[in-house]
């Protein structure tokens, strides 16, 4: 099975791309693996899921194309959604806890940034197969408000729209008991990283093949950039 996804990516080279990729301890651009930051070795016994994925903020979650389209419409189709658009300024980020999980997200997010999410979501549904059973179970409906699961079965994923935020997951989800613990010590390294501000000024498009990783495939800039 084949999925694409459209994610939000920091600079490459830049010093937030570089800490999110030794937090994960993987680079989706080439598929290598990458060391962890200074005393942070352990992070691998807590980076599993996200692992897979790379280091990212999703506008398009994970999808397989319908019947009749190919990677080449997805494509065209980022290609001309990132025509013309503006750089997105999001800001500083912080560490934060989202449920069990640990995650990157802006201190004042932009309303242009829920657009933009808005705007790949609709923009690239048509290309979209809808989920099978099994992909639907997998969003746990049944852990899902009504608007949540409406969200699902109409775009394929619960979280869009007024449910969207914009984060960039660094764990798997942690037991309460030791989640203040790696709270610390990711912000002291993410403090000792010294990232810049993030501006979107790209679609990352990323490819799944089966239960390999996710890799890069497209580095879609904005017209405007």
């Amino acid at each position: 099975m084949r999925r694409y996804a459209v994610y939000a990516l920091p600079a490459p080279g830049s010093a937030l791309d570089a800490f999110g990729r030794a937090v994960l301890g993987y680079d989706s651009a080439n598929g290598a693996a990458v060391p962890h930051p200074p005393g942070l070795d352990d992070l691998a016994a807590v980076t599993g899921s996200p692992r897979v994925y790379g280091f990212h903020a999703t506008l398009k979650a994970p999808m397989r194309l319908a019947p009749g389209h190919g990677e080449a419409d997805l494509v065209a189709e980022a290609q001309r959604l990132a025509a013309g658009h503006p750089p997105v300024a999001v800001g500083p980020l912080r560490i934060a806890a989202l449920g069990p999980f640990l995650a990157l997200v802006p201190e004042a997010p932009p309303p242009a940034l829920g657009l933009l999410a808005a705007e790949c979501v609709a923009a690239l549904d048509p290309l979209r197969a809808p989920p099978t059973e099994a992909e639907r179970a997998r969003r746990r409906p049944e852990r899902l408000d009504a608007r949540e699961r409406a969200l699902l079965d109409r775009w394929g994923y619960p979280h869009v729209f007024e449910r969207f935020r914009f984060h960039m997951t660094l764990t798997d989800a942690l037991p309460e008991a030791t989640r203040a613990a790696w709270h610390a010590r990711l912000a002291a390294a993410y403090a000792a990283a010294g990232p810049e501000p993030l501006t979107i000024d790209a679609l990352g498009l990323l490819r799944q093949d089966g239960a390999e990783p996710f890799r890069l495939i497209a580095r879609i800039p904005f017209a405007t950039a």
